[in-house]
């Protein structure tokens, strides 16, 4: 029976350690805050997007940093496989609104619960509140770990799924990025991702709370298009949020890092330029006596109104029956394409994910063993793989840590 160690209690972690067990490993699972799950009770506003229903090719496609690596991770424990994992342990579940798959009860508890569960059956040995130190590595290979108190953990395998950065009150401190580099390991820059954005302008501030639905986001550097996405987003004081928001900021992230970039919003993306100044006119002409400001009430939430009345640069005292077919075309061309200058990410403090990680060149992507130390399994957020949003970066931390897990504990 081969002794497992595995570092980290979380999604990628718990996964690991029950398919070790279940693979007939003697497993210890070490983890170093007062309980497991943390920084998975937050995730999904607290109701936890345990993965996506969508067809496993569309999954590569969300996956951001290095999809081909996940090959044989999301065909050996798909998504279909997650649900069906999930619903054994007794977790109920729903599918939402972009293929978002969430417990039925909308509570992230009832996950970890369920995984704590399946742990205590399998007579997983779980301890809380042990931080390891470092890795025993003797010639070549993982012999333990070195644990913050001194004592000394023997072991055939050790599986890392310590996290990333982000977050790190749940006490993501990049531990595992340290043992990697202090195993040869190289590990690639990091960035804060699926994160908030920061603006320029001054209207940021005053749109903060307002939320905008069915919008189309475009994120550009001069003429070059780098994201496009449709759905919601939100203005906060600093900047802008929301889906489309986070998902942009893992692909732009790098970028936004050396220069700022320009966010396209259209407000109106189901109409054309044409069907909108239509739609514009008509508006026009039903309150042709009445001044600016107050004709345009049924195009914008209030909010937002005394904002795009500004921006347009018709005043907005000027009856509507006064306003020029230039100062209209600009109008409607400022509904198509409010923008606003990126100027940077917000923190790991508010960042859904890190993105970078070990090196996914020196890790065998049909085992998660190192190629550099026999023995030593990597799984979950330590490595450089993340996705947009949807349920993808769990069901990354889920099938890395079924495969570390069964290949850790196998003779």
């Amino acid at each position: 029976m081969r002794k497992v160690i595995v570092v980290g209690g979380g999604a990628a972690g718990m996964m690991a350690a029950v398919f070790a067990a279940r693979q007939g490993g003697k497993v210890h699972l070490l983890e170093k805050n007062e309980k497991l799950g943390k920084k998975l009770f937050i995730t999904g506003k607290g109701r936890c997007n345990l993965t996506n229903a969508a067809d496993i090719e569309e999954l590569f496609n969300a996956v951001v940093s290095n999809p081909k690596f996940l090959y044989s991770s999301f065909y050996s424990f798909t998504n279909d496989q997650t649900i069906d994992f999930f619903e054994e342990l007794g977790v109920k579940t729903k599918v939402e609104r972009g293929g978002r798959v969430f417990p039925q009860s909308d509570h992230s508890s009832d996950v970890i619960s369920a995984l704590s569960r399946e742990l205590s059956r399998l007579g997983v040995e779980v301890s809380l509140n042990t931080e390891v130190k470092e890795l025993i590595v003797e010639g070549g290979r993982v012999t333990g770990v070195l644990l913050a108190s001194g004592k000394k953990l023997v072991s055939d395998a050790v599986i890392v799924a310590s996290g990333g950065i982000s977050y790190p009150s749940t006490g993501s401190t990049g531990d595992g990025y340290r043992f990697a580099k202090e195993c040869g390991h190289k590990v690639t820059e990091l960035l804060p991702s699926l994160v908030p954005m920061e603006v320029k302008e001054w209207y940021a501030k005053e749109l903060m709370g307002l939320s905008l639905r069915n919008i189309e986001i475009r994120i550009t550097d001069g003429k070059k298009k780098l994201y496009e996405e449709f759905g919601e987003m939100l203005f906060t004081h600093y900047g802008v949020t929301g889906p489309v928001i986070l998902s942009a900021s893992s692909v732009v992230g790098k970028g936004l890092k050396k220069k700022e970039l320009t966010l396209h919003i259209d407000l109106k993306p189901a109409l054309t330029e044409e069907q909108l100044d239509k739609r514009v006119l008509r508006e026009f002409e039903a309150n042709q006596n009445r001044q600016f400001k107050n004709s345009v009430d049924s195009l914008f939430p209030a909010k937002l109104k005394p904002v795009m009345v500004e921006l347009s640069g018709i005043p907005e005292e000027k009856k509507v029956n006064e306003i020029t077919r230039e100062e209209r075309i600009r109008f409607v061309h400022l509904i198509k394409d409010l923008t606003m200058t990126l100027t940077g990410l917000r923190g790991y403090n508010e960042a859904i994910i890190t993105k970078g990680g070990v090196s996914v060149r020196e890790i065998d992507p049909g085992s998660m063993e190192s190629k550099n130390v026999e023995g030593l399994y990597f799984a979950g957020e330590v490595l450089d793989l993340d996705a947009v949003t949807g349920g993808y970066n769990l069901q990354i931390a889920w099938s890395t840590g079924y495969l570390a897990g069964i290949n850790a504990a196998q003779e």
